[in-house]
């Protein structure tokens, strides 16, 4: 059974530059790629694996440790549509993640009022194996929210400084 969480925030800067930026997973992942409490003090690498850099194709590979745990996992943008819309999901058969099992996220960027309304969607399934549901049942969403607050403020930060 899957899971959906949406954020929206108002950003004061042009479509473009905003969807520019969000397109970027070097700059919208870097909550994954520096340690911080959410993430245990641990950080993960992000890989260029195939495609073009940014598009429908483009595919990347998240890759460390997490308590100790092994996380690798491989996300593909499925559908892109420049300065509307982006769509990313985990794939491959089994993604090693602690907490969620698989999920996709869709981007959306739209004008209001000469800025920019951002929206962010995570759908997520649990993890298999006992521990991890466990697990997945007591963070995933908090994990998930932080996510999203954090790719949606960042981008808020960077482009209204």
């Amino acid at each position: 059974m899957t899971k959906i969480l949406k954020k929206k925030v108002l950003i004061a800067a042009p479509v473009g530059k905003v969807f520019e930026f969000m397109d970027d997973l070097g700059k919208t992942g870097m909550h994954m790629s520096e340690r911080s409490m959410m993430m245990m003090g641990s950080k993960l690498n992000l890989e260029h694996l195939a495609g073009p850099e940014k598009g429908v194709g483009a595919t990347f590979r998240w890759r460390g440790k997490v308590m100790g745990l092994l996380v690798d996992f491989t996300e593909k943008v499925t559908s892109w549509e420049k300065n509307a819309e982006k769509v990313w999901e985990t794939v491959g058969s089994q993604p090693q993640m602690i907490i969620l099992g698989w999920y996709r996220m869709r981007l959306k960027t739209e004008p209001k009022d000469n800025q920019t309304l951002a929206s962010l969607e995570i759908e997520y399934a649990p993890p298999k194996g006992f521990f991890y549901k466990l697990l997945s049942t007591i963070l995933a969403r908090r994990y998930a929210e932080w996510c999203l607050n954090k790719m949606l403020g960042d981008t808020k930060n960077a482009l209204e400084k």
